[in-house]
């Protein structure tokens, strides 16, 4: 199996393209024993995908190339690799894949692997929110310290998780505020 995966990426790193110490990488949980499940990755891209890395933003640039792989691992890893960046390119490179659903929800099943305690923040409708998620306001919103409403309606893109998963941060007329999510709708 190795040999055929060694062939399908070309003897280089799935996510990088880096040839130094590959070895074959199966996201958590496992899902088959089908090649398509495993990528090849370099040190230290696999060292990257660890859930509690600290990860280096300048070397994970590469994603805005192997973002668009066919293999579902790969698929799986890049996503997972930008929804934990914390930078607005990442946001947008991941609200632009496309990636079969099956495929999507691997990639979420492993996003809070060993952070079970986690808990997940949802909207009115209870739908799972995600840093980089568009929502939309179900009613007419009071901005403390501002002169505004944030009219029922409004569009809140690109938002960003709190510690308190009753709220989450948006720019509602360009300015960053916290909204609680029993007041949002994802998009």
């Amino acid at each position: 199996m190795n040999t055929q995966l060694f062939d399908r990426a070309e003897s280089a790193c799935e996510l990088c393209r880096s040839s130094d110490e590959l070895a074959a990488f199966e996201p958590q949980p496992s899902r088959s024993q089908d090649l398509g499940d495993r990528a090849l990755l370099c040190a230290l891209c696999k060292a990257q995908c660890a859930p509690d890395a600290e990860l280096d933003t300048n070397h994970l640039h590469c994603l805005h190339e192997s973002a668009w792989s066919q293999v579902a691992a790969v698929q799986v890893l890049a996503y997972r690799l930008l929804s934990r960046l914390n930078e607005g390119w990442a946001q947008e490179l991941r609200d632009q894949l496309y990636i079969e659903e099956e495929v999507l929800e691997w990639a979420k099943n492993g996003l809070n692997e060993g952070n079970e305690e986690i808990e997940l923040v949802r909207d009115s409708n209870g739908t799972a929110l995600n840093s980089g998620d568009s929502v939309t306001l179900i009613k007419d919103l009071d901005v403390k310290g501002t002169s505004f409403t944030a009219k029922r309606g409004t569009t809140v893109k690109n938002i960003r998780l709190s510690d308190d998963p009753g709220h989450i941060e948006g720019r509602v007329n360009g300015v960053t505020i916290m909204l609680k999510t029993e007041f949002l709708k994802k998009l």
